[in-house]
């Protein structure tokens, strides 16, 4: 089953590779959508994919790549779009 998230996560999460390490992950697992910094420090993304899948892309989120430190991770289920091809990096 298909799922759709949107996903802000706060923290030490600019200026630590969290973006291109999300990209990296995503493209992994086979999920499509994007990654951002947003002006207020976060990141924000949004993910579609199979439901399992999804829910393991959440969990890395929780602790990000090595130099994060996550302190949380806002979930948002969106009705499923297929508007994405692929995981990019939005600036």
């Amino acid at each position: 089953m298909k799922s759709k998230v949107h996903v802000i996560i706060s923290g030490r999460v600019q200026g630590v590779w969290f973006r291109a390490s999300t990209k990296d992950k995503a493209e992994q697992l086979g999920i499509t959508g994007w990654v951002r910094n947003t002006s207020d420090g976060n990141v924000e993304a949004v993910f579609e994919g199979d439901e399992r899948i999804i829910e393991e892309m959440l969990e890395w989120c929780n602790h990000g790549p090595p130099l994060a430190k996550v302190d949380n991770v806002e979930v948002e289920k969106q009705p499923v779009s297929d508007e994405f091809d692929q995981f990019s990096v939005r600036y």
